[in-house]
């Protein structure tokens, strides 16, 4: 891999942007609400500024630990947060730089984090199977819900900000009600073994059971 981030006119399909910097894998990139700013996160544990038009690198935010999986701006656009392995939660000033709070609280990775519409809350998820949702100005966490039972890759604002959505590993996608926390409803597309038995089947190996088991067979201790 080059490392870079290529920036696509969406008609023409053509790079008008290769913007090279990162010395690892870039795992997000978010734009800046106004669209003049690009941030991006990286396996080299930093997060860098850039201006969109001159594909300028104007800031490098350092402070992370490990991997960086997440960024995402504020809808305001003077907060930027990101999240990665090292499973804490870093809320940055844009204008400068400055790492303003750190959120710990998860166990695990962290692989998705949402501002709320009106910019009051932020939900992180990832590894631990959990939601949780902090005051921005006070970075305390008011709300956690046991979401999935396998990794969360990612979460969404309802527009009104009353509701959040969550994906898993589990394969299954998730509506809460965030005053409660209360899940809403489940989503979950047929898989083609569902409920199939394969206790005492033989003929498989480990692996090839473990396969069925993902597509929806069962198999029970004996």
């Amino acid at each position: 891999t080059d490392l870079g981030v290529r920036l696509w006119h969406v008609d023409t399909q053509h790079c008008l942007q290769t913007l090279q910097g990162h010395t690892g894998i870039v795992r997000s990139v978010t734009f800046s609400p106004d669209g003049q700013w690009l941030a991006t996160g990286s396996d080299d544990r930093t997060i860098k500024l850039w201006q969109v038009e001159t594909g300028e690198c104007l800031k490098m935010f350092e402070g992370d630990e490990d991997w960086v999986w997440c960024v995402v701006f504020s809808l305001d656009g003077e907060w930027l947060a990101s999240c990665g392995e090292d499973g804490t939660i870093k809320l940055w000033r844009v204008n400068t730089g400055e790492c303003v709070r750190v959120l710990r609280g998860h166990w695990n990775a962290l692989y998705a984090i949402r501002f709320s519409p009106d910019g009051t809350t932020l939900a992180s998820a990832g590894a631990d199977g959990s939601i949780r949702l902090w005051q921005v100005e006070t970075g305390v966490c008011f709300q956690t819900i046991q979401a999935h039972t396998g990794e969360i890759w990612s979460i969404a604002f309802s527009p009104d900000g009353r509701q959040l959505a969550s994906s898993g590993e589990d394969g299954t996608i998730k509506l809460w009600q965030i005053e409660t926390g209360e899940c809403l409803k489940t989503l979950a597309a047929p898989r083609p073994y569902e409920g199939m038995n394969i206790t005492g089947v033989t003929g498989f190996n480990e692996a090839q059971k473990a396969a069925l088991k993902s597509l929806g067979a069962v198999e029970s201790v004996l």
